[in-house]
């Protein structure tokens, strides 16, 4: 089993969540979140800052805002995970920065509430 997280653009969501339910994905969590990537910050700005320059602190106070996304989770199993993963990207992709992240993550165990099941049948 592998745990999916995905930050996509909130504008992507609706396309992100129809896709992955076209690759078999039934069961998945979605929250809110505010960030950025490190594409955002530039490095000679940053320094500048660091070194007490007024100009290149105001130029990072515009660039270092943190950006409305979606993160989205999914346990599934190791023989889906890269359809998955292309389904993501394939309905996510622009191009631009801000395209969104995927992490992938093993899954020791997991256990259904209800009945007790654990490990594929769990998430099944």
């Amino acid at each position: 089993m592998k745990e999916i997280i995905a930050v996509v653009r909130m504008n992507m969501m609706n396309r992100t969540k129809k896709a992955i339910t076209a690759a078999g994905v039934d069961a998945f969590f979605a929250h809110e979140a505010q960030g950025r990537g490190k594409g955002f910050v530039n490095t000679t700005v940053l320094e500048g800052a660091e070194m007490g320059y007024e100009e290149a602190a105001a130029v990072l106070g515009e660039k270092g805002n943190l950006y409305p996304k979606r993160v989205l989770t999914a346990v599934v199993p190791d023989k889906d995970v890269d359809a998955i993963v292309t389904a993501i990207m394939e309905v996510n992709r622009t191009g631009k920065p801000g395209d969104g992240k995927i992490f992938i993550c093993p899954i020791g165990d997991a256990v259904r509430v209800r009945t007790g099941e654990t490990g594929a049948k769990s998430i099944a």
